[in-house]
């Protein structure tokens, strides 16, 4: 009995750590994350080092909207051509 309720004891501490680790991890509400730079971009993604993003080195948005924004349309995205792509469109938070 006594080892039922430690165990239970340690389960609540461990769960309630991990959910204020969980909330500090996230931006406060009403705050956007901050969007990165092309050179961290680059830095993240470009795995060969090359100066240009593949298909197979890019995500997110940036694989969702590839061949838009590789406009010479060579299967690579470059500095400067992420540098023109057009911002994303801000998405309408749903009325409660």
């Amino acid at each position: 009995m006594k080892c039922t309720r430690v165990k239970k004891g340690v389960l609540g501490v461990v769960l309630i750590a991990f959910f204020a680790i969980g909330l500090k991890a996230q931006p406060p509400k009403g705050e956007q994350r901050k969007r990165p730079t092309i050179e961290e971009i680059f830095k993240q993604m470009d795995a060969n080092k090359d100066g240009k993003l593949s298909k197979k080195e890019v995500k997110g948005p940036l694989l969702k909207d590839f061949k838009k924004i590789d406009t010479n349309e060579d299967g690579f995205l470059t500095k400067k051509e992420i540098e023109k792509m057009p911002k994303p469109e801000k998405r309408e938070k749903p009325s409660k």
